[in-house]
């Protein structure tokens, strides 16, 4: 069996309303706008309006127009539906040819390769595919949300200067996130959540993931995974989604483990001591006194301060490994603070793991 695959949307520049229905339905049935007029109890003026498209078919027309021609009047009802919805339309179709510039500063091939928007070749179209993945009506309404200083006051270089990108990640993060089933927010639960994923960095990804997910949402934390997008050099964010919900958005730029673990910690931090109303993104500066306090937040949870001259002064892959066991720790976090600490960044690199995606075919990417 053939079948057709529908790989673009079509959407008519026209609508076809009722009364052109109406006058055919009349035409097979050899009635008279006058006979027509007389059997509905309808005026000739409101007939001559409903075929010029200057009057709707009301739900009492249509009940009338049922028991005059024998079509229901669910018929009517909803021509008259699907007339006001493609009129609707094309007005909206018009308005968003006006902001066809805009939709050049999103990843738009980026979206539709990831799945997040259907392809479409009308570019109005496809302009609404991408205000629909944003969850907003409008152009403005998109600016509304990710541009003003107020709405979301921790921004990065990046954020300012290529907010397309920027945003289509986060917003990535979100709809990932709103999927998530959380308990409500409980502070206290989530700090000794972080203490238990902490135990997890020893475990490979397949099976630390599930746990850090399922950690985290139980104490009202939906962490989402996202593959970085082009000319976004961040490593993670936070958002809260709700008075009850916040969410943790990682990627795995880099790709390293103790970057990875780093930016979880971080976002950890953000979520138990900063205020609800902000977006944090770790773009890895420090200009913020939040985003220093939650580097530090991170560092100690991973390896405690006072550690590290020790770690420092290490010679010897032996001696990594016995400190990662002794902190129960994976080596390669130990690594990254030699690394950081003694600026040594080709040392122990044997010891660190790289981690990468997994695409829907099972192949790493």
């Amino acid at each position: 069996m053939l079948t057709a695959k529908k790989l673009y949307g079509f959407e008519p520049d026209y609508a076809i309303s009722p009364g052109e229905t109406l006058k055919e339905v009349m035409e097979s049935l050899n009635m008279s706008q006058k006979e027509l007029a007389v059997r509905t109890g309808l005026t000739v003026q409101s007939l001559n309006r409903i075929y010029k498209r200057e009057q709707p078919i009301t739900y009492e027309t249509a009940n009338k127009l049922e028991l005059a021609t024998g079509v229901p009047a669910r018929m009517w009802n909803n021509l008259e539906a699907q007339y006001r919805e493609q009129l609707a339309k094309i007005k909206e179709r018009k308005q968003l040819a006006g902001a066809l510039d805009w939709l050049k500063t999103i990843p738009v091939q980026e979206l539709v390769n990831r799945k997040a928007i259907e392809p479409q070749k009308d570019k109005a179209l496809l302009l609404r595919g991408v205000l629909k993945f944003y969850g907003v009506s409008s152009v403005a309404a998109w600016k509304d949300i990710w541009t003003k200083p107020a709405i979301a006051a921790r921004r990065s270089q990046c954020f300012e200067s290529r907010p397309g990108p920027a945003s289509a990640w986060i917003r990535l993060g979100e709809i990932q996130a709103h999927q998530i089933e959380c308990e409500p927010f409980d502070k206290a639960k989530f700090a000794k959540a972080v203490k238990k994923i902490r135990l997890l960095t020893v475990q490979d990804p397949e099976e630390f993931i599930p746990e850090m997910i399922r950690f985290c949402s139980e104490s009202g934390v939906a962490l989402a995974l996202v593959p970085e997008m082009k000319k976004v050099p961040w490593h993670g964010a936070t958002k809260w989604l709700s008075a009850s919900k916040a969410m943790i958005l990682l990627n795995l730029r880099g790709k390293a483990e103790d970057q990875f673990w780093f930016s979880f910690f971080h976002e950890a931090g953000h979520v138990l001591h900063d205020s609800k109303r902000d977006l944090y993104i770790n773009d890895g500066s420090t200009d913020d006194p939040r985003e220093q306090k939650a580097n530090d937040f991170a560092a100690k949870i991973l390896i405690p301060r006072d550690r590290d001259s020790e770690i420092a002064s290490m010679r010897a892959k032996a001696d990594v490994i016995c400190l990662a066991r002794e902190l129960e720790i994976s080596p390669g976090i130990v690594v990254g603070r030699f690394q950081r600490l003694t600026k040594k960044w080709n040392y122990f690199n044997g010891l660190k793991r790289k981690f990468q995606w997994i695409n829907s075919k099972g192949r790493k990417s």
